[in-house]
Formats: structure tokens, C-alpha cells, sequence
């Protein structure tokens, strides 16, 4: 079965795509080819992972099944993807696509400017003894707050509750979340037919 993965922005947020743009910005965002932002499926899966292992603790479970049970979600090393029935499969979440297709239909927007649409740059830098800090001046690119993600995990319909109630866990995405950035809220619910 495909749940529906809504992911808000509560905050702005930091969708790093690990590179940098020599006199321009230290960290750039995740964008697709048309300068939409994005957030990946794998990073979602790797969050998802850590506070599913959370909840486990939590509800105390025993350590073999919880183990077990991680394995048949998440997948274990080495293992053929077709060989995991229960494993869970998450789409990158993407801006809703009658936002993206009206945006399209102007047909003169260049990529900076959808990027610049959805997205701010904005300084940093480190204090030390009261002061700034001899270089530390550093320019990241910010997904504003406010938006709405959407993607899809394939689950097993066992399966489904379980990961709703741990989506609903995540509260924070992205880089630079101790500084406040890439606090979300995060619904899964199940796709009509």
C-alpha cells in the first residue's frame, strides 16, 4: 500500500545538498533541475530509521524483535531488495505539483528565480570574547518556512499505523537544526485508490 507523506515547514530550513558556490553561498539547498527544492527520500528513510528505533526503545520491546523488526522495515546490509517484503520504500518529498505546474506555465522563469522563490540566503557568522570572529562570515541558502512537502512510502498494510505514528515523531530535518532551522510536522495517511 503508498501512504502519503505531507512534511510542513515550521520553521526555515536547510536542505543541504553538500556543495558550495565559490563568492556565493557556503551551503546550497537541495533543487531539481527547474529549481524547485527538495528533500530526499534516502535522508527521510535514515530519520525515519533513528526515531523508529526510539519508539522501540520506548515501547520497551524486546531486543530481538525489535531488531527483527527494524531489518523487515528498514532492510539489512547486503540484502536484495526483493528478497525484504515488508521493506519500506520512501519517494523524495517535492513542492505539490500545482504549485510547481502553474509555476511552469509562465514558461519565462529561469531556475534562479524559482529557486529564489521558495528560498533566502542568509549570514552567519561565530562570536568569540563579544565579537565576531576573524572569518567565519558564512552564507547559507534557506528554504523558507511555511511550505508543504509531499512523497510516498510503500509500506505493508500491517505495516501502515506503525509508520504514520513514526513520521509523526520527526520534528526536525536538514542542517543546522541546533540553530533552530528545519523543524517540521509530518502526517502519512493512506492514499485513496
Amino acid at each position: 500500500m503508498q501512504l502519503l507523506i505531507c512534511m510542513h515547514l515550521e520553521s526555515d530550513a536547510i536542505f543541504g545538498n553538500g556543495m558550495s558556490r565559490p563568492g556565493g553561498e557556503d551551503i546550497s539547498v537541495l533543487t531539481d533541475s527547474q529549481g524547485f527544492p527538495f528533500f530526499k527520500g534516502g535522508t527521510l528513510k535514515g530519520i525515519f530509521r533513528e526515531e523508529l528505533i526510539n519508539s522501540l526503545a520506548w515501547e520497551r520491546m524486546e531486543e530481538g524483535k525489535a531488531l527483527e523488526l527494524l531489518n523487515a522495515l528498514m532492510g539489512e546490509k547486503g540484502t536484495n531488495d526483493l528478497e525484504c517484503q515488508r521493506k519500506l520504500v520512501f519517494s523524495d518529498l517535492t513542492l505539490h505539483p500545482e504549485v510547481t505546474g502553474r509555476i511552469q506555465e509562465e514558461g519565462t522563469v529561469t531556475r534562479q528565480e524559482i529557486t529564489d522563490m521558495f528560498s533566502y540566503l542568509r549570514t552567519f557568522t561565530s562570536i568569540e570574547n563579544g565579537t565576531v570572529k576573524d572569518g567565519s562570515l558564512r552564507i547559507a541558502r534557506c528554504i523558507k518556512k511555511g511550505l508543504h512537502f509531499y512523497g510516498t512510502c510503500a509500506c505493508q498494510e500491517e505495516d501502515a499505523e506503525l509508520v504514520k505514528d513514526v513520521l509523526h515523531l520527526i520534528k526536525w530535518v536538514g542542517t543546522m537544526r541546533s540553530r533552530g532551522f528545519g523543524k517540521v510536522r509530518i502526517q502519512g495517511e493512506e492514499m485513496k485508490p
